[in-house]
């Protein structure tokens, strides 16, 4: 059975490089510096911050969901800088079928360091271990293919191409869709932190 007061909880996570928390107004200069370039919101549904109003509105939003008790998104920490570099969080969840969707998004200075499949790895062994998942799953627009690696990296296999799934920047984008379950995690010894 789904443990849903392990989302509703939300705790922090570790991992030997970054912490996974909940975000707060404070977050709103880091969210800005990286949500303003027009790359790393170019494979994601929302649009590159204008303004540090709009990284403000986002968190915002988050805190909402935070209190309703939604599925929602930790801030991804860097330990050596106490910076926010990205996102990571569950999109919806289906307490009937215990499964759930994974997104997340990064500053491209952080790209191609790994920082991604290690947050990306203790968000599943959380799924798993602490939320009693089944299923997670995790798409990327086709045109993005080192989101489709890091997927990869965590062990997730790829099920197949959603032709024109999503409306995204005014086109309709194809993407892949990637899944981990709960007996292939525990077959492969994936548990490090």
């Amino acid at each position: 059975m789904l443990n849903a007061e392990t989302l509703i909880y939300m705790p922090e996570l570790k991992t030997p490089r970054l912490r996974l928390r909940r975000l707060t107004m404070r977050d709103a200069g880091d969210i800005y510096r990286y949500s303003r370039d027009p790359e790393v919101a170019r494979h994601v549904l929302w649009d590159a911050h204008r303004s540090i109003g709009d990284s403000r509105a986002y968190l915002r939003y988050m805190l909402h969901r935070y209190r309703t008790h939604e599925p929602a998104s930790w801030g991804i920490e860097e330990l050596s800088t106490g910076r926010i570099i990205g996102t990571i969080g569950f999109m919806w969840i289906q307490q009937d079928n215990a499964a759930a969707e994974v997104g997340y998004s990064l500053a491209r200075d952080c790209w191609n360091r790994g920082f991604m499949t290690e947050a990306l790895g203790a968000v599943i062994q959380y799924g798993f271990d602490f939320m009693n998942l089944n299923r997670i799953e995790a798409q990327h627009e086709t045109t993005n293919p080192a989101s489709g690696a890091v997927m990869r990296k965590c062990h997730m296999c790829k099920e197949g191409t959603l032709r024109s799934r999503l409306f995204n920047k005014g086109k309709y984008v194809d993407v892949d869709l990637y899944a981990i379950l709960r007996r292939d995690f525990n077959r492969l010894g994936l548990r490090k932190w």
